[in-house]
Protein backbone atom coordinates (compact mmCIF):
# COMPACT_ATOMS: atom_id res chain seq x y z
CA UNK A 1 0.00 0.00 0.00
CA UNK A 2 1.25 2.99 -1.13
CA UNK A 3 2.58 5.67 1.73
CA UNK A 4 0.03 8.16 3.26
CA UNK A 5 1.40 11.96 3.07
CA UNK A 6 2.53 13.55 6.32
CA UNK A 7 -0.02 15.78 7.88
CA UNK A 8 0.62 18.78 9.05
CA UNK A 9 -1.39 21.70 11.00
CA UNK A 10 -0.16 23.86 13.81
CA UNK A 11 -1.17 22.73 17.24
CA UNK A 12 -0.98 18.86 15.93
CA UNK A 13 0.81 16.47 17.90
CA UNK A 14 3.20 13.65 16.91
CA UNK A 15 5.14 10.81 18.53
CA UNK A 16 8.02 10.44 15.87
CA UNK A 17 10.21 7.26 16.29
CA UNK A 18 13.38 7.33 14.65
CA UNK A 19 15.43 4.12 14.03
CA UNK A 20 18.53 3.05 13.38
CA UNK A 21 19.64 1.85 9.53
CA UNK A 22 19.23 -1.86 9.82
CA UNK A 23 19.33 -2.16 13.75
CA UNK A 24 22.62 -0.67 14.47
CA UNK A 25 23.12 1.96 17.06
CA UNK A 26 22.81 5.52 16.76
CA UNK A 27 24.59 6.36 20.40
CA UNK A 28 27.74 4.83 21.20
CA UNK A 29 28.54 7.42 24.07
CA UNK A 30 27.74 10.11 26.03
CA UNK A 31 29.04 12.67 23.80
CA UNK A 32 26.54 11.39 21.26
CA UNK A 33 23.64 11.11 23.36
CA UNK A 34 24.94 14.90 24.48
CA UNK A 35 25.47 15.91 20.91
CA UNK A 36 21.50 15.31 19.74
CA UNK A 37 20.51 16.63 23.07
CA UNK A 38 22.21 19.79 21.60
CA UNK A 39 20.61 19.32 18.54
CA UNK A 40 17.22 19.02 19.76
CA UNK A 41 17.42 21.96 21.54
CA UNK A 42 18.62 24.29 19.09
CA UNK A 43 15.60 23.61 16.38
CA UNK A 44 13.20 23.48 19.20
CA UNK A 45 14.58 27.37 19.62
CA UNK A 46 14.44 27.63 16.11
CA UNK A 47 11.56 26.26 14.61
CA UNK A 48 9.22 27.24 18.26
CA UNK A 49 7.99 23.04 18.71
CA UNK A 50 6.40 22.00 22.02
CA UNK A 51 8.72 18.54 23.42
CA UNK A 52 6.73 17.39 25.72
CA UNK A 53 9.01 14.28 26.17
CA UNK A 54 11.74 12.51 24.85
CA UNK A 55 13.95 9.19 25.43
CA UNK A 56 17.27 8.54 23.53
CA UNK A 57 17.96 4.98 23.52
CA UNK A 58 21.05 2.86 21.98
CA UNK A 59 19.27 2.36 18.64
CA UNK A 60 16.31 4.43 18.30
CA UNK A 61 14.68 7.77 19.21
CA UNK A 62 11.21 8.82 20.83
CA UNK A 63 10.14 12.38 21.21
CA UNK A 64 5.87 13.63 21.66
CA UNK A 65 6.37 16.87 19.89
CA UNK A 66 3.77 19.56 19.23
CA UNK A 67 4.23 22.09 16.49
CA UNK A 68 3.67 25.74 15.31
CA UNK A 69 3.67 26.68 12.06
CA UNK A 70 6.72 24.71 11.19
CA UNK A 71 6.07 20.67 9.60
CA UNK A 72 7.79 18.27 11.68
CA UNK A 73 9.38 16.61 8.61
CA UNK A 74 11.31 19.97 8.32
CA UNK A 75 12.53 19.32 12.06
CA UNK A 76 12.96 15.94 11.86
CA UNK A 77 15.12 16.51 8.39
CA UNK A 78 16.90 18.79 9.61
CA UNK A 79 18.10 17.20 12.99
CA UNK A 80 18.64 13.79 11.64
CA UNK A 81 20.60 15.47 8.90
CA UNK A 82 23.20 17.44 11.14
CA UNK A 83 23.27 14.33 13.73
CA UNK A 84 24.59 11.67 11.22
CA UNK A 85 26.67 14.64 9.63
CA UNK A 86 28.11 14.80 13.35
CA UNK A 87 28.42 11.25 14.06
CA UNK A 88 30.19 9.95 11.06
CA UNK A 89 32.31 12.57 11.56
CA UNK A 90 33.71 11.73 14.97
CA UNK A 91 33.36 8.03 14.64
CA UNK A 92 34.74 8.27 10.96
CA UNK A 93 31.85 5.97 9.54
CA UNK A 94 29.86 6.68 6.65
CA UNK A 95 26.32 6.42 5.00
CA UNK A 96 22.87 6.62 6.64
CA UNK A 97 22.61 6.45 9.85
CA UNK A 98 18.77 6.31 10.41
CA UNK A 99 16.13 4.18 8.79
CA UNK A 100 15.21 6.46 5.78
CA UNK A 101 11.99 7.56 6.95
CA UNK A 102 11.31 7.95 10.28
CA UNK A 103 7.39 7.37 11.72
CA UNK A 104 5.13 10.45 13.17
CA UNK A 105 2.33 9.88 14.14
CA UNK A 106 -0.39 12.38 14.33
CA UNK A 107 -2.11 11.70 17.83
CA UNK A 108 -5.23 12.99 19.30
CA UNK A 109 -3.98 15.18 21.99
CA UNK A 110 -6.45 14.62 24.91
CA UNK A 111 -6.92 10.84 24.51
CA UNK A 112 -3.12 10.25 24.58
CA UNK A 113 -0.45 12.94 25.41
CA UNK A 114 -0.53 11.93 29.21
CA UNK A 115 -0.13 8.26 28.37
CA UNK A 116 2.16 8.53 25.40
CA UNK A 117 4.70 10.48 27.60
CA UNK A 118 4.41 8.12 29.99
CA UNK A 119 5.09 5.16 27.41
CA UNK A 120 8.19 7.23 26.24
CA UNK A 121 9.72 7.17 29.53
CA UNK A 122 9.01 4.16 30.89
CA UNK A 123 11.22 2.63 27.60
CA UNK A 124 14.37 1.95 29.60
CA UNK A 125 11.94 -0.01 31.89
CA UNK A 126 10.60 -2.23 29.52
CA UNK A 127 14.04 -2.58 27.63
CA UNK A 128 15.48 -3.78 30.99
CA UNK A 129 18.24 -0.88 31.09
CA UNK A 130 17.05 0.24 34.13
CA UNK A 131 14.27 -0.62 36.80
CA UNK A 132 13.13 2.71 37.21
CA UNK A 133 12.52 5.36 34.85
CA UNK A 134 14.45 7.89 37.30
CA UNK A 135 17.58 5.89 36.89
CA UNK A 136 18.13 6.83 32.90
CA UNK A 137 19.43 9.70 32.54
CA UNK A 138 18.77 10.30 28.49
CA UNK A 139 15.08 10.62 28.85
CA UNK A 140 12.60 13.99 30.23
CA UNK A 141 11.56 12.03 33.34
CA UNK A 142 13.90 13.87 34.88
CA UNK A 143 12.58 16.82 34.21
CA UNK A 144 9.19 16.16 35.56
CA UNK A 145 10.04 14.76 38.51
CA UNK A 146 12.60 17.60 39.66
CA UNK A 147 12.40 20.33 36.90
CA UNK A 148 16.14 20.95 36.81
CA UNK A 149 18.19 20.61 34.21
CA UNK A 150 15.36 20.61 31.55
CA UNK A 151 13.25 23.86 31.61
CA UNK A 152 13.47 23.40 28.19
CA UNK A 153 11.13 20.63 28.32
CA UNK A 154 7.45 21.73 27.82
CA UNK A 155 6.23 19.66 30.94
CA UNK A 156 3.94 22.12 32.37
CA UNK A 157 1.11 21.68 30.25
CA UNK A 158 1.22 17.41 31.29
CA UNK A 159 2.28 18.05 35.36
CA UNK A 160 -1.01 20.68 35.38
CA UNK A 161 -2.99 18.05 34.39
CA UNK A 162 -2.52 16.19 37.99
CA UNK A 163 -2.54 19.63 40.59
CA UNK A 164 -1.67 23.27 40.21
CA UNK A 165 1.06 23.09 42.91
CA UNK A 166 3.93 21.72 41.08
CA UNK A 167 5.88 19.45 43.99
CA UNK A 168 1.99 17.75 44.57
CA UNK A 169 1.68 17.41 40.16
CA UNK A 170 5.35 16.01 39.77
CA UNK A 171 4.82 13.52 42.41
CA UNK A 172 1.66 12.20 41.19
CA UNK A 173 3.15 12.34 37.47
CA UNK A 174 5.86 9.72 38.44
CA UNK A 175 3.03 7.44 40.29
CA UNK A 176 1.25 7.79 37.17
CA UNK A 177 4.11 6.72 34.88
CA UNK A 178 5.29 3.93 37.23
CA UNK A 179 1.82 2.19 37.43
CA UNK A 180 1.68 1.67 33.58
CA UNK A 181 4.81 0.10 33.75
CA UNK A 182 2.88 -3.18 34.36
CA UNK A 183 1.86 -2.57 30.79
CA UNK A 184 4.58 -3.45 29.07
CA UNK A 185 4.84 -2.49 25.01
CA UNK A 186 1.30 -0.80 24.11
CA UNK A 187 0.79 -2.22 20.60
CA UNK A 188 -2.48 -0.37 20.75
CA UNK A 189 -0.18 3.07 20.38
CA UNK A 190 0.61 1.65 16.72
CA UNK A 191 -2.57 0.28 15.22
CA UNK A 192 -3.09 3.64 12.78
CA UNK A 193 -5.89 5.02 10.94
CA UNK A 194 -5.22 5.56 7.69
CA UNK A 195 -2.04 4.45 8.39
CA UNK A 196 -1.21 8.11 9.69
CA UNK A 197 -3.46 8.64 12.99
CA UNK A 198 -3.68 7.60 16.80
CA UNK A 199 -6.98 8.40 17.63
CA UNK A 200 -10.86 7.99 17.43
CA UNK A 201 -13.13 7.81 14.65
CA UNK A 202 -14.45 11.86 15.29
CA UNK A 203 -10.48 13.18 15.50
CA UNK A 204 -9.56 11.27 12.13
CA UNK A 205 -12.97 12.79 10.61
CA UNK A 206 -12.19 16.10 11.65
CA UNK A 207 -8.30 15.91 10.66
CA UNK A 208 -9.95 14.86 6.83
CA UNK A 209 -12.15 17.53 7.14
CA UNK A 210 -9.74 20.11 7.74
CA UNK A 211 -7.06 18.53 5.44
CA UNK A 212 -10.50 18.56 2.48
CA UNK A 213 -9.42 15.15 2.42
CA UNK A 214 -11.99 12.35 1.42
CA UNK A 215 -12.73 9.39 3.87
CA UNK A 216 -13.23 5.91 2.96
CA UNK A 217 -15.27 3.72 5.03
CA UNK A 218 -15.66 -0.13 5.29
CA UNK A 219 -18.00 -2.11 7.09
CA UNK A 220 -17.90 -4.93 9.83
CA UNK A 221 -18.70 -7.81 7.10
CA UNK A 222 -17.05 -11.27 6.59
CA UNK A 223 -16.53 -12.73 3.35
CA UNK A 224 -18.74 -15.29 3.93
CA UNK A 225 -21.38 -13.25 4.87
CA UNK A 226 -21.14 -11.54 1.80
CA UNK A 227 -21.34 -14.94 -0.47
CA UNK A 228 -24.68 -15.39 1.84
CA UNK A 229 -26.31 -11.54 1.10
CA UNK A 230 -25.22 -11.86 -2.66
CA UNK A 231 -26.54 -15.09 -3.28
CA UNK A 232 -30.44 -14.43 -1.99
CA UNK A 233 -30.15 -11.42 -4.03
CA UNK A 234 -28.60 -12.83 -7.37
CA UNK A 235 -30.76 -15.72 -6.66
CA UNK A 236 -27.11 -17.92 -7.05
CA UNK A 237 -26.54 -21.03 -4.81
CA UNK A 238 -24.11 -20.42 -2.72
CA UNK A 239 -22.82 -24.06 -3.73
CA UNK A 240 -22.24 -22.85 -7.05
CA UNK A 241 -20.21 -19.72 -5.73
CA UNK A 242 -17.89 -21.85 -3.87
CA UNK A 243 -17.85 -24.97 -6.89
CA UNK A 244 -14.42 -25.26 -8.12
CA UNK A 245 -16.25 -25.95 -11.62
CA UNK A 246 -16.39 -23.43 -14.22
CA UNK A 247 -20.05 -22.58 -14.28
CA UNK A 248 -21.19 -19.13 -15.03
CA UNK A 249 -23.44 -17.96 -12.57
CA UNK A 250 -20.72 -19.33 -10.06
CA UNK A 251 -18.16 -17.16 -11.59
CA UNK A 252 -20.10 -14.11 -11.66
CA UNK A 253 -21.57 -14.39 -7.81
CA UNK A 254 -17.68 -14.52 -6.59
CA UNK A 255 -17.18 -11.09 -8.87
CA UNK A 256 -19.92 -9.83 -7.21
CA UNK A 257 -18.49 -10.76 -3.92
CA UNK A 258 -15.18 -9.47 -4.96
CA UNK A 259 -16.43 -6.46 -5.91
CA UNK A 260 -18.20 -5.91 -2.50
CA UNK A 261 -15.85 -7.07 -0.55
CA UNK A 262 -13.31 -4.54 -1.53
CA UNK A 263 -15.74 -1.75 -1.48
CA UNK A 264 -17.21 -2.30 1.63
CA UNK A 265 -14.93 -4.78 3.99
CA UNK A 266 -11.97 -3.45 2.58
CA UNK A 267 -10.49 -6.84 1.48
CA UNK A 268 -8.00 -7.06 -1.33
CA UNK A 269 -8.26 -9.57 -4.30
CA UNK A 270 -5.74 -11.69 -2.72
CA UNK A 271 -8.06 -12.19 0.10
CA UNK A 272 -11.26 -12.71 -1.71
CA UNK A 273 -9.07 -15.12 -4.37
CA UNK A 274 -7.53 -17.52 -0.83
CA UNK A 275 -11.23 -17.12 -0.07
CA UNK A 276 -12.56 -19.17 -2.89
CA UNK A 277 -9.51 -21.11 -3.66
CA UNK A 278 -9.28 -19.28 -6.95
CA UNK A 279 -6.69 -17.44 -8.97
CA UNK A 280 -6.37 -13.67 -7.78
CA UNK A 281 -6.17 -12.55 -11.65
CA UNK A 282 -9.93 -14.37 -12.41
CA UNK A 283 -11.35 -12.81 -9.90
CA UNK A 284 -9.45 -9.39 -10.42
CA UNK A 285 -11.15 -10.22 -13.96
CA UNK A 286 -14.35 -10.93 -12.93
CA UNK A 287 -14.38 -7.76 -10.59
CA UNK A 288 -13.83 -5.28 -13.73
CA UNK A 289 -16.66 -7.09 -15.80
CA UNK A 290 -18.90 -6.33 -12.81
CA UNK A 291 -17.89 -2.71 -12.74
CA UNK A 292 -18.36 -2.34 -15.88
CA UNK A 293 -21.98 -3.58 -16.18
CA UNK A 294 -22.56 -1.30 -12.87
CA UNK A 295 -21.63 1.51 -15.13
CA UNK A 296 -23.48 0.40 -18.82
CA UNK A 297 -26.89 -1.24 -16.61
CA UNK A 298 -29.21 0.71 -15.15
CA UNK A 299 -31.21 -2.39 -13.95
CA UNK A 300 -28.26 -3.99 -12.85
CA UNK A 301 -26.74 -0.77 -11.11
CA UNK A 302 -30.52 -0.66 -9.34
CA UNK A 303 -30.03 -3.98 -8.11
CA UNK A 304 -26.26 -3.25 -6.91
CA UNK A 305 -27.97 -0.10 -4.68
CA UNK A 306 -30.21 -2.33 -3.38
CA UNK A 307 -27.90 -5.43 -2.48
CA UNK A 308 -25.52 -2.24 -0.55
CA UNK A 309 -28.04 -1.32 1.72
CA UNK A 310 -28.88 -4.97 2.23
CA UNK A 311 -25.18 -5.49 3.27
CA UNK A 312 -24.58 -2.36 5.20
CA UNK A 313 -27.93 -2.60 6.98
CA UNK A 314 -26.93 -2.27 11.23
CA UNK A 315 -23.38 -2.31 10.17
CA UNK A 316 -20.93 -0.72 11.96
CA UNK A 317 -18.54 1.26 10.03
CA UNK A 318 -14.97 2.51 10.18
CA UNK A 319 -12.47 4.44 8.59
CA UNK A 320 -10.23 2.45 5.87
CA UNK A 321 -6.81 2.04 7.13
Amino acid sequence: MARKPRVHFPGALYHVIARGNKGVKVFNDDKDYSLYLDLLKEYKNHFGFLLYAYVLMPTHVHLLIGVGEVAVSKVMQRLQFRYTRNYNLRHKSWGHLFQGRYKAILCEKDSYLLELSAYIHLNPVRSGMVKDPGHYQWSSYRCYLRGRGGEWVDSDFILSQYSKQKANARREYGRFTKSRAIQGHREDFYELRDQRFLGGEEFVEKVHENLKETVFYIYDLSIREIVSKVSLVLEVHEDLIYSISRNRPGAWGRAVVGYWGRKLGGYSIKEVAEHFQRDPVAISQGIKKVEEKTREDKVFTRKMAALEEFLTRGKNRKILS
